[in-house]
């Protein structure tokens, strides 16, 4: 017998997440049946959708909906061996009995040189949603212009590096001084901080005064309000996040962007990485060349300690990270 611990959604979040909302437990597994794994975490993620879907997809009293890398430690299923390594759709747990379904066995020939950990980030869901954003849904091109917001988050970190490689002018705009010297640092074109600049529609027509014809949006509300405007005729918008209305009491109102989407023919997508799920194998494999030949980096902000899972929510919900962030156990 197994004793895990897990940590519960006491209730639903009002406005920004406290201590309170959550509550640990403890609970002893059945041994694993016919078919079943027990596997234990080894990294867990906290990441920005968790806020909005705990809403809409989990009740009170539920274990907090993530994802983990997690060692099979014992196994009745020839599928995922004894000692093997899973991403797995487990939640906030530190050890799961599973039939293994949301179970997904990491890339057989991951390098012993490149950290598990980056399966939750870089090379794991964040690095697809760049990708796929990028390549499906705004079908970048070389020579244009992207702006991406949130830009040295765990996904818009990786949407410049991956625009630069295509051969395309990088915008993005951080949180702090420290984020933006970081994106300097990976090649982006121009880099500020939001927060500090005195208006940001000047800051945009400054970095690319001929507009832009993609952007990868993570923030939502003002930002994008401010940015569609700047948008050539004909331009992109990918819509992966809109973490400036997450944790809203009252939802934002306006300016609504129906003129500047007609007048300039804009097209905007909405995403969601699963969409692409049947190519995850070889777009990994490639972002994986990518880490080895240095032309994607992927840097952590690590928290040591399960019991500190909440912290590192709120924590990544405030911008405190740079990269991904991650749990180790």
């Amino acid at each position: 017998m197994v004793q895990a611990k897990s940590w519960i959604l006491k209730q639903h979040f009002e406005g920004f997440p406290k201590d309170s909302d959550f509550e640990l437990k403890q609970e002893q597994l059945p041994e694993p049946k016919d078919g079943e794994v027990l596997v234990e975490a080894v990294f867990l993620s906290v990441d920005p959708y968790m806020r909005p879907y705990s809403r809409v997809r989990m009740q009170p009293g539920d274990v907090m909906i993530g994802t983990q890398v997690a060692k099979v430690i014992q196994s009745n299923n020839p599928a995922f061996p004894v000692g093997c390594h899973v991403v797995g759709q487990c939640g906030w747990r530190t050890h799961t009995v599973s039939d293994g379904t949301g179970l997904t066995v990491v890339l057989n020939d991951w390098p012993q040189d490149v950290s598990l950990s980056l399966a939750l980030g870089g090379l794991g869901m964040p690095g697809l949603t760049a990708l796929y954003g990028l390549e499906e849904v705004l079908a970048i091109k070389p020579g244009e212009t992207l702006l991406v917001n949130a830009a040295a988050g765990a996904v818009g970190s990786v949407v410049g590096q991956i625009a630069k490689l295509k051969g395309c002018k990088v915008v993005g705009s951080a949180g702090s001084d420290a984020k933006v010297a970081y994106l300097k640092e990976l090649g982006f074109d121009h880099v500020f901080n939001y927060k500090t600049v005195p208006s940001l529609e000047e800051v945009l027509k400054q970095a690319s005064p001929e507009g832009y014809e993609c952007f990868f949006d993570n923030v939502g509300g003002h930002f994008s309000s401010v940015a569609l405007p700047q948008m050539k005729r004909l331009g992109r918008i990918a819509v992966c996040g809109g973490i400036s209305l997450y944790n809203d009491e009252e939802p934002q109102t306006g300016p609504y962007p129906h003129l500047n989407m007609i007048f300039k023919e804009l097209r905007m997508e909405g995403f969601l990485v699963g969409r692409w799920a049947h190519k995850n194998e070889e777009s990994l494999k490639r972002m994986l060349a990518w880490v080895q030949e240095g032309k994607l980096k992927c840097r952590e902000h690590v928290t040591v300690g399960f019991e500190n899972m909440p912290a590192a929510f709120m924590g990544m919900l405030q911008g405190e990270n740079t990269g991904k962030a991650i749990i180790k156990v």
